[in-house]
């Protein structure tokens, strides 16, 4: 039937339906009739000609015809003068062949024309008869425009409308603009009518109505940008290492908030802040900013707390409250603040396994439960002096990963998290004194790193994982007492890490890494035997702006040591370690690099390898 024909039908619509369902049929049947189509639509133009101003006729199937001599005579005709079919789906309508031949016979004489799926009870797969989901040939796979009358879908009128739509050609969010737009306009009218006392009110009421609407309408499309902004984008841009335009998009989400008044916020927009809150801080804290971020962190939990007073038990709101238990734990790390940091950290540990007791089998609670366990195992690691913990927090650490692995194979975050889980446990083997086994993580780590760059080449961050690897692997040569090995590893692994820092200048993390990748070349220079050569590594360190501690205390240790090598003294470094002695002498594992600070110092050479992240 093409569009000429289809607006000439007799009937707009042929409504298919089981005998077992005839009160809806006749109630639906009623209610198109009935329907007026917005002022405003009449006339447009549809892929089936103007739009009417009704529906009507819509043919119901047995009563108009149930007297007939020939039913299924009349019941072709009434199918050829149909524009549209509509069925009424339900376990009853699949179990009836009537239903079936309808929708087969419709589809015969219409090929072009809509068959829209009236779903009442039941799932679509044990209420959608067969002819509805397949073509003739009863193998292509069909899907059909559905309308979900259950209240827990649709609704019944958005499910209406959706029909209406359908048999028009209009657009349905159009239809439901419209018709929302006229019933407001329709009940303004009557209370009018009968209270015209309380006109000025009523129309006021009425606009404000309509702000109200158009207000939420423009929070919701705010809220969906936020979350875009805090999902798709932010990892793009992670991706591609362009941490100051993050930091603008973190800014500009933050404003709409500001804009708001916080107290009438629903949940689901104080969570998408919370969320912002931990994302500002994470980068504030890559800028060396940790005032900033641990203002932000803070703030962030003040608000998951509260909205987890509201629903203690309700997974996601765990979730929230444990990201600001560990961010906030980690801001007081960086600060050197260790029971703070522990404290905070257990207590994530606790809400990770709160959540790994409701569901076992969900891989992203599982992946909190191994988050848990290795920041604790750092702290046992770097903090505490104790290695043999550290191992075994670890360990417990990528066995949770696997698990979740398992689940999702082929999810590049998981993956990962298996390779950070690889360094650190390698880390620990290492401070232990279990070379080959470190050495053997360090290449399972290197593996899988290389395995996803393969999968994302553009993804500078596994190219920056990959520059911490080969740092671990040089590392472990020196402290093996293979100079030369670990010279020529670091050689290339230096001019890498220039090349990253290159990318985005104002992350300070990557300088840093960069400066220490150099002074670590510098050690391995020296030691084997091109002390000379190390200068320009450790100079470097003079025009380098750090807020990162350790990384200026390293590069203190390499210039007295350089000096030493070729037996003059730098009394700048020297000052420096005399007046930061007592500090530096009680740091066995420093936090960022794994350095045996109070070794060096004690001896006043290099510092001693005792394991590292390196990263």
């Amino acid at each position: 039937m093409d569009d000429t024909a289809r607006d000439s039908a007799r009937y707009r619509a042929f409504i298919s339906y089981s005998h077992k369902d005839s009160r809806f049929g006749h109630r639906l049947h009623r209610q198109l009739e009935g329907y007026a189509v917005p002022g405003r639509l009449v006339g447009r133009p549809t892929r089936y000609g103007p739009a009417p101003a009704r529906l009507a006729p819509i043919f119901r199937d047995r009563e108009e015809f149930s007297a007939a001599g020939d039913l299924s005579e009349q019941v072709r005709e009434a199918l050829a003068g149909s524009g549209a079919l509509i069925v009424v789906c339900s376990p009853s309508a699949v179990a009836s062949q009537w239903v079936s031949r309808e929708i087969e016979l419709f589809r015969e004489l219409h090929p072009d024309c809509p068959i829209l799926a009236a779903l009442i009870e039941g799932e679509p797969e044990d209420a959608f008869p067969p002819a509805l989901r397949f073509a003739p040939d009863g193998v292509t796979a069909i899907e059909p425009l559905a309308a979900d009358f259950r209240p827990a879908a649709d609704g019944e009128r958005l499910a209406l409308l959706k029909l209406i739509a359908g048999v028009l050609g209009l657009g349905v969010d159009e239809l439901v603009q419209r018709d929302a737009q006229r019933r407001v306009r329709r009940v303004t009218a009557l209370t009018v009518g009968a209270l015209a006392v309380t006109l000025a009110m009523g129309v006021t009421t009425a606009i404000a109505l309509q702000a109200r609407a158009e207000a939420e309408r423009q929070r919701a499309e705010a809220e969906g940008l936020v979350q875009f902004m805090l999902t798709d984008l932010r990892d793009r841009l992670k991706g591609v290492g362009r941490l100051e335009i993050m930091t603008a998009v973190n800014q500009r989400a933050l404003e709409h908030y500001a804009r708001q008044d916080l107290k009438h916020l629903p949940a689901d927009a104080l969570e998408r802040r919370a969320e912002l809150l931990h994302a500002m801080g994470e980068d504030d804290e890559k800028y060396g900013r940790l005032d900033k971020a641990m203002a932000e962190l803070t703030e962030a939990s003040r608000t998951t707390s509260a909205l987890l007073a509201e629903k203690p038990n309700d997974p996601k709101r765990i979730f929230a409250q444990g990201q600001s238990e560990y961010w906030v734990g980690f801001i007081k790390w960086r600060r050197g603040d260790i029971d703070g940091a522990e404290a905070g950290w257990r207590r994530y540990a606790a809400l990770a396994a709160r959540l790994l007791a409701k569901d076992a089998n969900n891989p992203d609670w599982r992946m909190e439960a191994g988050y848990a366990d290795s920041n604790l195992g750092t702290l046992a690691l770097r903090d505490q002096n104790d290695a043999a913990t550290a191992r075994a927090r670890f360990q417990s650490a990528l066995d949770h990963f696997r698990v979740a692995a398992r689940a999702k194979p082929n999810d590049d975050d998981i993956q990962s998290s298996i390779a950070d889980g690889w360094a650190w446990l390698a880390d620990s083997q290492k401070a232990l004194g279990r070379w080959d086994e470190a050495r053997a993580s360090r290449e399972e780590e290197a593996r899988l790193l290389r395995a996803a760059q393969a999968r994302d080449p553009k993804n500078v961050t596994y190219a920056r994982d990959l520059l911490g690897t080969e740092l671990a692997f040089a590392r472990i040569d020196l402290a093996r007492g293979r100079p030369h090995e670990a010279r020529l590893r670091l050689e290339q692994t230096y001019l890498d890490a220039g090349r990253q820092a290159a990318v985005d200048p104002s992350n300070a993390k990557l300088g840093d890494q960069k400066l220490a990748i150099g002074l670590f070349l510098a050690e391995a220079r020296i030691a084997d035997g091109a002390a000379g050569s190390a200068g320009p590594l450790v100079q470097a360190c003079s025009g380098h702006a750090s807020a990162d501690v350790e990384v200026r205390d390293f590069c203190a240790l390499a210039a007295a040591e350089r000096a030493h090598a070729a037996g003059t003294v730098d009394a700048g470094a020297d000052r420096y370690l005399n007046d930061n002695r007592t500090r530096l002498s009680k740091t066995k594992y420093s936090r960022r690099w794994g350095i045996d600070f109070a070794s060096a110092v004690a001896s006043s050479t290099s510092p001693k390898e005792r394991g590292d992240h390196g990263q």
